[in-house]
């Protein structure tokens, strides 16, 4: 009986470790993309992505094929269903580096937010939208870690877009709150000038404690 119960006790705690590793994966969440073509244009969109996809809207199957045109509408070529942005989010294997970024009050996360999307490119729409999403969990927390990740990010979720684009903007934003100030590395934000075929994407995770 004594054994019954140790093997018990030894599947619910491997139970409950494997479990523990599945939530301590960051989640990228809502990451969204944005198609600015010059002119009408089918473009198809392929994610590569080091993880799981999660959900995707519209549905991805093997890849999004849509009409995009110059003002960012994206239409289903068989549906004729019309779309502003292509949604995705997952489950990542990646690691992504806090070292460097930004040590916000919770208060002032509205007012950073405002001047560092601005600093990385996307417009006062595309920020509106990434700044509703975020804030209402980041304003109330006593300080946020925000860092802005590059290749961390762009490296381990690939996209292919044929026509290629000419201008690619993927702003990341992984964060996490904390409970009083600590020092990091600041990060300098820039963005390349927006020219011919534009896509952008923006999205974020929040890092476990």
């Amino acid at each position: 009986m004594k054994k019954v119960v140790c093997l018990i006790m030894i599947l619910v705690c491997l139970v409950a470790v494997s479990g523990c590793r599945q939530d301590d994966l960051p989640k990228d969440e809502k990451p969204v993309i944005y198609l600015y073509p010059e002119t009408e244009t089918e473009v198809s969109v392929k994610l590569n992505v080091n993880g799981q996809i999660t959900s995707t809207y519209p549905q991805y199957d093997d890849g999004w094929t849509v009409m995009a045109q110059p003002d960012g509408t994206l239409t289903d070529p068989v549906t004729d269903r019309e779309y502003y942005c292509l949604f995705w989010e997952g489950i990542s294997n990646v690691e992504y580096d806090l070292s460097a970024g930004f040590v916000v009050p919770g208060h002032e996360t509205e007012a950073f937010l405002e001047d560092a999307l601005a600093k990385l490119g996307l417009t006062d729409r595309e920020a509106n939208e990434f700044i509703i999403y975020w804030l209402p969990r980041m304003e109330r927390n006593p300080y946020n870690l925000i860092s802005f990740q590059t290749d961390a990010y762009t490296d381990n979720a690939v996209l292919e877009i044929d026509p290629a684009p000419d201008t690619v903007l993927r702003v990341f934003m992984a964060w996490k709150p904390l409970e009083a100030p600590m020092k990091v590395q600041p990060q300098e934000l820039t963005a390349p000038l927006r020219s011919g075929f534009t896509v952008v994407e923006w999205g974020g995770a929040e890092i476990a404690q």
